[in-house]
């Protein structure tokens, strides 16, 4: 779903559009937030620390702040500021620091950390599309570009003609594309 369209959803009904960006961009501030405090945080400190960063969204949308740019941005500047605060909170209430020398982890920048996510949301759409075809398009499709098999592997596992395969295996592919369209997707 493009910026557009959630500012529209939005804009018809609160709930449906909050809903809307929450299926959206959970993921995307789940893994800032789990970044930010695997170090010194449970599971349960990092999914309230993406509460509160819905909750802080969700207020700034109803206090009439209009942000015309792009929402990934603005997600990721308020996932980023909430998680810090979480992690400053965190540390010093254990006692402890830990400081960045010491990590075992790997520490990666916030755009390689976009990059990632935006690649999990982008297969997420491709294997939602992929499983609305229905069979035996789906598995076609599968068997084609997962697992490199060709045309006469899969006729003889589906039990069909090289050439039927061939026809479904076109119309399935002009069908992903428009259902990859209609979701906002224009290259893969």
């Amino acid at each position: 779903m493009t910026d557009s369209e959630l500012r529209a959803l939005m804009e018809q009904s609160l709930e449906m559009g909050r809903r809307a960006l929450f299926d959206e961009y959970v993921a995307y501030v789940y893994a800032i937030a789990s970044m930010r405090l695997k170090s010194c945080g449970s599971r349960e400190d990092i999914e309230e620390c993406v509460s509160d960063v819905f909750a802080e969204i969700y207020r700034a949308s109803v206090s009439g702040n209009s942000y015309n740019g792009d929402l990934r941005g603005i997600i990721g500047v308020i996932a980023r500021r909430k998680s810090t605060d979480y992690f400053r909170r965190l540390s010093s209430r254990s006692g402890k620091t830990v400081a960045i020398e010491d990590s075992s982890t790997e520490i990666r920048s916030d755009e390689n950390l976009a990059v990632n996510a935006e690649r999990s949301e982008l297969r997420r759409i491709l294997y939602s599309c992929i499983e609305s075809l229905g069979e035996p398009d789906s598995v076609i499709i599968t068997q084609q570009y997962f697992y490199g098999r060709t045309v006469r592997e899969i006729a003889a596992v589906l039990k069909m003609t090289e050439s039927a395969v061939q026809k479904r295996s076109i119309r399935a592919r002009a069908k992903l594309k428009s259902l990859l369209l209609e979701k906002g997707v224009e290259e893969i």
